[in-house]
């Protein structure tokens, strides 16, 4: 069935027709992102929703979706999406990080230099037709501390931006390592200490728990007097009413405003009334070069993903390159079989996974492979569950996953195991891919054997006693059950033994009464897989 997409908010015609160039239907309904009543009677019908910030894609959107597998944001900010809601449902959830950064970074230098030379006032005033020059007496930037919190991609280049214009630059980031702090050039410090020393501070943090209201009365008391904020992230990082107080006293010399706790905001906003306030209306993306590069690039991602599998600038799904897709492709399948194994093989609690990477699957995109181990391992109990929810539905239980690479340690190029830690035992297989690109099973509770994967299997494990196996032929021909392939491994003579058995068909439950009743047998248990679903 050919995708369907629905682009809900203003989205360039390029990106219209990029979808349409791809392969994908495409519903170009501009105002249907501020009638949420009609987005909720519409949205089963699309496998894909392009947006901007209109749109809000809430859980009560996301519970009617029943078709949908990713949301675009064209843009970096992903507020307007329930992202826990969406992963839950394994829809993906991408932006486009990087269009619009050059943009939002000169904003706020531009909106920096308005305040160092109070700009528009002084606008206003000429046009009124006075000349008032010791009125607007401004200050220099060469030499000032710019603070910066958040280094991430727009932070970055207002960093740059501002080493050009020689500013003391110091940054406040817990995930800016001292490496890439020393390659931008910039002092990495703690927050009361880039809040001492700056004379001006920009924002370019996210909107989280931890950065919500991170301008707020206590962390302006720690300020220099005079100091000057930009704001061009997000309105809920800076409390105004606190910010509003501050540039009455004279704290605050003044404030670029970008974006605001509620937007648009009222008409009587406090900081409408003070002149060192220079507000706008969250233009730090409204360039024409901007909105027409985040609008392609949410076309070609969502398209490369629906058409190709290829999974870029996910919020909730690990990067999967459009090159590296079909290389993956049976090392995904694998990894989900593997899980599909070992979760339909136990009925105990999970409280701990390993997933081991030997040889070249060490070196593969293993973040993948990994939520495609955990997809198939709890699919057996939840069956609307990929690779987007999985994670999320496993830590939610508390299990614990663990990632370990190694360089190839045995006869095959490369393989996955996967060990799995009950209350009560460890259980482990391994699989690998062969040259014809099928998943097969090498190791099952640490026994080597090679079997064949096919949609309806049987695990028996067994004493290795003569005359098992004969009798399992024989009770599987009796029934009429044919076997298309039969896998035997055992530990050592007379030891510990399993048989993975690949069928045409379904095996019964009095197939299963009378194995169970053999000698010898103490465990056989019939095995489903979806040859035709990838992770």
């Amino acid at each position: 069935m050919t995708p369907r997409v629905l682009v809900s908010d203003k989205l360039s015609s390029t990106a219209v027709q990029i979808f349409k160039d791809r392969g994908v239907d495409v519903d170009y309904l501009p105002d249907l992102g501020k009638d949420k009543e009609k987005l909720f009677e519409v949205i089963g019908q699309y496998d894909g929703l392009a947006i901007r910030s209109t749109t809000k894609v809430s859980e009560k959107i996301i519970d009617v979706a029943t078709r949908l597998k990713v949301v675009g944001r064209a843009g970096i900010g992903v507020d307007n999406i329930d992202i826990l809601a969406a992963s839950r449902r394994g829809i993906i959830v991408m932006n486009t990080p990087f269009g619009n950064s050059i943009t939002t970074a000169e904003h706020a230098i531009a909106l920096m230099f308005t305040l160092a030379r109070q700009i528009p006032e002084a606008d206003v005033s000429t046009k009124a037709g006075k000349w008032e020059k010791n009125r607007f007496m401004g200050i220099e930037i060469t030499g000032k501390t710019l603070g910066i919190i958040g280094c991430g991609n727009i932070g970055s280049i207002v960093a740059l931006r501002g080493i050009g214009l020689k500013m003391n630059v110091v940054v406040f980031d817990p995930f800016l390592s001292q490496t890439r702090a020393e390659e931008l050039g910039v002092q990495k410090v703690e927050l009361d200490e880039l809040l001492a020393r700056a004379d001006f501070i920009t924002l370019h943090t996210p909107l989280t728990d931890r950065t919500r209201n991170i301008i707020n009365a206590t962390a302006i008391a720690k300020m220099k007097d005079g100091v000057r904020i930009i704001n061009c992230a997000r309105g809920n990082l800076l409390v105004e009413k606190d910010l509003v107080e501050a540039l009455k006293s004279g704290k605050i010399a003044g404030a670029g405003i970008d974006v605001f706790e509620t937007e648009p905001p009222a008409a009587d906003n406090p900081l409408f009334n003070l002149e060192n306030v220079v507000c706008t209306p969250h233009l730090g993306a409204s360039t024409s070069e901007a909105q027409e590069n985040v609008a392609i690039q949410v076309a070609e991602q969502m398209s490369d993903y629906l058409m190709n599998g290829a999974v870029s600038n996910a919020i909730n799904m690990p990067a999967i390159a459009a090159e590296e897709a079909q290389r993956l492709k049976p090392f995904i399948k694998l990894a989900e079989m593997l899980g599909a194994f070992t979760g339909q093989s136990t009925d105990e609690d999970i409280q701990r996974v390993e997933i081991l990477f030997d040889g070249s699957t060490a070196a593969m995109n293993t973040r993948a492979l990994v939520s495609a181990v955990l997809a198939g391992l709890i699919r057996t109990q939840m069956t609307d569950v990929n690779m987007v929810s999985a994670p999320i539905m496993v830590k939610e239980r508390g299990i614990i996953v663990s990632e370990i690479r190694r360089d190839k340690s045995g006869v095959f190029d490369g393989y996955i195991k996967l060990i799995l830690h009950t209350s009560r035992r460890t259980r482990s297989v391994a699989g690998t891919c062969f040259a014809d690109g099928k998943p097969r099973f090498i190791e099952i509770k640490n026994i080597h054997l090679d079997a064949e994967v096919g949609r309806h299997m049987l695990y028996i494990t067994n004493s290795d006693t003569p005359g098992v196996i004969g009798t399992i032929g024989s009770i599987c021909g009796k029934h009429g059950v044919n076997i298309a392939n039969f896998a035997l491994g055992r530990n050592m003579p007379g030891g510990d033994a399993i048989a993975l058995l690949y069928l045409d068909e379904r095996i019964s439950v009095e197939v299963l009464d009378e194995l169970l009743q053999v000698p010898g047998i103490k465990q056989a248990r019939p095995l489903e897989f979806d040859m035709g679903r990838i992770a």
